[in-house]
């Protein structure tokens, strides 16, 4: 028989709701044995149900438990799926990977060092990614057959699965394994992208030619523009890349991870966060913003362009975060760099007429889209270039958030529908019938 959930008093006298051992475990995150484990412990106390039909726990000790142990609580209003993780950690407005600020990481080390962190909890100072020739050469292949009109992200899910292919051991789900194609698959993938039109060339990344030049930005900058890098411009994208690496889970992470729940090689999990990457309302954002961006310098202010976006029931590109109530940490990084790029201050002071304009309005905060649109507005690139980042980025927490994945129980990520159809039975239609109207 299932336990009752019961009212009971709290120790401040306020009545307070009772969960049955069932509710305790799910709201933990642990098994009904643990729920006990913790009442011996004496973490958790525990009173007889009525009738002795097991246990109850007072709901507000259960919470401030699952505070203290880091766990958090599903909501069952919003159907939101909630998974214990060691990688990145939101709190506030700022956020952290494995304890240590994101952006203060990024700041000092480079993209590949600040993945290795991720991936393992160890810094590598100095630690460069290449690209196996057989595995550029298939990606380089799969990405030149592709139509000349293809985006960005396109060319990354191409060069993924030509990756795919030229790697036999990529079924090989070992945590090394898993690793060694992650540092093989990166630079692939940005050696595979075509220089931006008009580029001279697009360096072959054969790593840093002086202490403080960035490695990946180095090889990504001319599949970006065609102007030649500086070096503070370098040092702006190499600190995006490495604060766009995680940002808990994100809905390309969470596809990642169900890729990775049903143990598909770590090429298909990024494949499948490239899939819903692509959305406008995920990494396709900054697209949005460099539009704007651009349009505001044209016309010389940004009061018109935002009132045209406010009049046509549109949000203003590169405002607000749903996890931050205040400025994005990110963009504020990256806006402290980008103060340093002379040919930057046009965009950045058009980013900063946006965000007081639309003030006016409602009070929302620059977030790392508008960030990356001054980035790419300055630098002469595409407006997808915004796009292109987040994707080369991302594909490192993909591969973090699958290397935890592989050590759950796989398949665990199985969602219940709730079917709101025709009831059965239902006789069977005739041609061109059309289906009955479901129950909700």
């Amino acid at each position: 028989m299932k336990e009752q959930e019961v009212s009971g008093t709290g120790h401040d006298g306020v009545a307070s709701r009772r969960l049955s051992t069932k509710e305790t475990a799910e709201r933990l995150g642990v098994k009904p044995e643990t729920v006990y484990a913790y009442v011996s412990r004496g973490q958790l106390s525990s009173r007889r149900a009525p009738g002795g039909r097991g246990s109850t726990f007072d709901a507000a000790e259960v919470d401030a438990l699952a505070r203290r142990s880091g766990r958090r609580e599903p909501s069952a209003a919003t159907g939101d799926l909630v998974f214990r993780t060691g990688i990145t950690l939101i709190d506030g407005d700022r956020y952290y990977f494995r304890g240590v600020d994101a952006t203060e990481l990024a700041r000092r080390y480079a993209y590949e060092e600040v993945a290795e962190w991720l991936w393992t909890g160890v810094l590598r100072p100095g630690i460069r990614f290449t690209a196996p020739a057989e595995a550029l050469a298939a990606a380089r292949r799969a990405v030149g057959a592709l139509p000349a009109h293809s985006g960005p992200t396109d060319r990354l899910r191409v060069a993924v699965v030509a990756a795919a292919t030229a790697d036999p051991l990529r079924f090989d789900l070992s945590r090394e394994s898993v690793l060694a194609s992650a540092r093989n698959l990166i630079p692939t993938l940005v050696r595979a992208l075509p220089p931006a039109p008009g580029a001279a060339s697009a360096d072959d990344g054969k790593g840093r030619t002086s202490g403080a030049e960035p490695g990946l930005a180095r090889r990504l900058w001319p599949r970006l523009t065609a102007r030649p890098a500086d070096e503070p411009s370098l040092v702006v994208l190499d600190t995006a890349l490495a604060l766009l690496i995680d940002h808990d889970l994100a809905a390309s992470t969470l596809a990642a991870r169900v890729a990775a729940s049903a143990h598909a090689h770590p090429y298909a999990v990024v494949s499948a966060g490239l899939g819903v990457l692509e959305g406008p309302l995920h990494g396709a954002a900054s697209g949005l913003a460099h539009r704007m961006l651009t349009e505001v310098l044209e016309r010389g202010s940004a009061v018109p362009v935002v009132a045209d976006h406010l009049r046509a029931g549109r949000g203003v590109p590169g405002l607000g975060h749903r996890l931050y109530a205040s400025e994005d940490p990110r963009a504020r990084a990256l806006f402290a760099l980008l103060a340093d790029v002379p040919r930057a201050a046009p965009a950045l002071a058009a980013a900063r007429d946006v965000v007081a304009t639309a003030a006016r309005h409602t009070p929302l905060h620059a977030n790392v889209d508008l960030a990356l649109a001054v980035l790419s507005v300055s630098s002469g690139m595409a407006a997808e270039a915004g796009e292109t980042v987040f994707a080369v980025s991302r594909t490192a927490g993909w591969i973090a958030h699958a290397l935890e994945e592989y050590a759950e129980r796989p398949l665990r990520i199985r969602p219940t529908g709730q079917y709101s159809g025709p009831r059965p039975p239902q006789p069977l239609p005739s041609a061109g019938e059309r289906a009955a109207p479901g129950g909700d």
